[in-house]
């Protein structure tokens, strides 16, 4: 079947004189996940990882994803002549180095230029110029292959009231109006649709577990216009958005609405902007490439969202807890998988009040499936769980007051002391980052050494970020913020009311997966004259499972701040709890000692 598109691919790229045609996972938006409509990447090559690129010539294709599913991509790619490239491993070509290197002289680069942002077009131009190629963004071929490709989704839209999200849509214009007279630009294009549903207070169903809307917005001088499917609009929001004089347009009119900006100063982030609707706006107006102001704005939680958080997280905290009880009094009791569990825990969530749905699709990883970071269990690949090794368990949710996402890895019967030595190494990380204190300017590249520390003292890491940013009823992952090291180096500085997740983990192909993940929040704290320090509070509430932690591995320092965890987790979630599940957790959350 893949082999049969490719085919299909190739001889399309005959018929338009194109000579390598590149496909990203990418929507209009530039989104990390992606609506159905727009999963050409997955079509084309198999592979259904939330990253990666696909690059296709005559005569060979390729496929670049990240560390997180090398183990998963080389699974799904069998057999369909598409190669693996492990991007960042040494010695491995980048696509952007095959390109250049595949591209014959005067040869044409083919891609849908409403999936490519303008910066990565830019990009390509420049490193093809020494062989005079030439690039085609107006070709997406992969519709002319795709006979059943789903239709864009057209689910209603539903107003975040002011309660939860903590500011209004006329405080929000006021402030992204200031930033653009402080930047001196007069029009600003929003582009990512996490800023446009925050600008506007409105969420979506338009991609599966991420609350959002398909949209663009613009705001020229004064006039404000937002571009939205107008069907999915209710009377509330068209009341809300009336109120604040939003011009409320079809989602393709931002088309001409670019075409028609004359002299104008316009801002726009190139890294989020489509490189088709880059080529439309005039020559006369001078563009700025700026990061829009409103990701910085949504990535600060008000007090209004912490306190909603919080209360997000206990419920969240209970779900979890109750989880955890059900499965570990229940392994060899009753037939158990990693799809029927992963169904189980998602059934409490919605027991909770203000439930909107997952955050994200759950990871339930059972033994060395949980050795692919972001594994998803299949028909084809549902463990049965027995009583031995670890089950690694990924999730969240999305509420009214909040979006959640932690990891427990949950021991179902035999380990081995080496296995416990693993788990508590990354515990030791754990709670090294969660009990930081740092001055204000730090940024999450200094901060990530505390987490993988005690694994690199033991030669070990794992090939993916520390922490990233979690979106408020939004995008489980969220940025400017981030914590982690290396060639991604993120400048955003660690600011008060920031959350970041705090998630080390060892993964070993074919044996084992661990992964602890709590969320941080970022607060003030002491301030003098060297500063103001800062500390992170945790915001998860669920217990670690101690039948996996080797105290003979852990300072007392360490051990100090799992059992004031513990106790933490006992106080908030116990009062939701029944008798026998606040029996168990007494149990679970128990002190420890070295």
């Amino acid at each position: 079947m893949i082999k049969d598109r490719i085919k299909t691919l190739r001889k399309l790229m005959k018929e338009n004189n194109i000579d390598i045609y590149y496909i990203p996972t990418d929507d209009d938006h530039m989104s990390e996940y992606v609506a159905n409509y727009f999963k050409c990447r997955e079509f084309i090559s198999g592979f259904t990882g939330s990253a990666g690129v696909v690059v296709v010539t005559q005569k060979e294709a390729g496929l670049w994803t990240d560390g997180r599913y090398f183990i998963q991509a080389e699974k799904q790619l069998k057999n369909t002549g598409i190669k693996l490239y492990k991007q960042r491993n040494l010695g491995v070509i980048t696509f952007e180095q095959f390109i250049v290197s595949k591209l014959p002289k005067d040869g044409v680069l083919g891609f849908d230029g409403k999936v490519v942002n303008q910066n990565m077009k830019d990009r390509l131009a420049t490193l093809i110029k020494g062989k005079n190629g030439t690039i085609s963004l107006d070709k997406d071929l992969i519709q002319e292959i795709w006979i059943d490709r789903p239709e864009m989704p057209k689910d209603k839209c539903f107003f975040l009231l002011d309660k939860y999200t903590g500011e209004n849509i006329t405080s929000k214009l006021t402030k992204i109006k200031k930033e653009m007279k402080n930047m001196d630009i007069s029009t600003l294009v929003f582009s990512v649709l996490e800023d446009v549903n925050w600008l506007f207070n409105i969420r979506g169903n338009d991609v599966l577990h991420t609350p959002i809307a398909y949209s663009y917005a613009l705001i020229d001088n004064d006039e404000v216009s937002l571009y939205i499917d107008i069907n999915k609009l209710d009377n509330r929001i068209t009341k809300e958005l009336n109120k604040n004089n939003v011009l409320i347009k079809n989602y393709n009119d931002i088309e001409n609405d670019l075409r028609s900006l004359k002299n104008k100063k316009v801002s726009v982030d190139k890294t989020r902007l489509n490189s088709y609707l880059y080529s439309l706006i005039d020559d006369t107006n001078e563009i700025v490439d700026n990061v829009n102001p409103a990701g910085l704005y949504r990535a600060i939680k008000n007090k209004v969202q912490i306190k909603n958080l919080r209360n997000c997280h206990i419920k969240d905290g209970v779900a979890m807890t109750k989880f955890i009880c059900y499965v570990k009094n229940n392994i060899g009791k009753e037939i158990m998988s990693e799809i029927s569990v992963a169904d189980k825990l998602e059934e409490l969530r919605r027991e909770q009040d203000g439930f909107i749905s997952l955050s994200f699709n759950t990871i339930s990883a059972y033994k060395e499936n949980a050795a692919m970071m972001h594994y998803s269990a299949t028909n084809e690949s549902n463990a049965t769980l027995n009583n031995e090794g670890f089950l690694l368990v990924d999730s969240g949710g999305t509420y009214y007051d909040g979006t959640t996402d932690i990891t427990r890895t949950i021991v179902l019967g035999k380990i081995t002391d080496e296995e416990k030595k693993l788990y508590t190494l990354v515990l030791r990380g754990m709670l090294s980052l969660s009990r930081a204190k740092f001055l204000h300017g730090t940024t999450g590249i200094n901060l990530d050494i505390l987490a993988r520390g005690p694994l690199w003292n033991e030669d070990i890491d794992y090939q993916c970020g520390t922490g990233h940013g979690v979106g408020y009823v939004m995008s489980v992952h969220e940025g400017p913020q981030s914590i982690g090291w290396g060639k991604s180096k993120n400048p955003t500085v660690i600011e008060e009311g920031m959350i970041v997740t705090n998630e080390p983990g060892v993964y070993m192909p074919n044996k084992l997966g661990i992964r602890i993940e709590n969320e941080l929040l970022a607060l003030n704290g002491v301030k003098n004259e060297y500063g103001q320090f800062m500390y992170f509070e945790t915001m998860t509430y669920c217990p670690i499972d101690l039948d996996a932690v080797d105290p003979k591995y852990m300072t007392y320092e360490e051990i100090d701040t799992l059992n004031n965890y513990h106790k933490m987790v006992y106080e908030k979630i116990s009062p939701y709890l029944d008798s026998k599940e606040k029996t168990w957790l007494r149990l679970q959350t128990r002190s420890i000692k070295k």
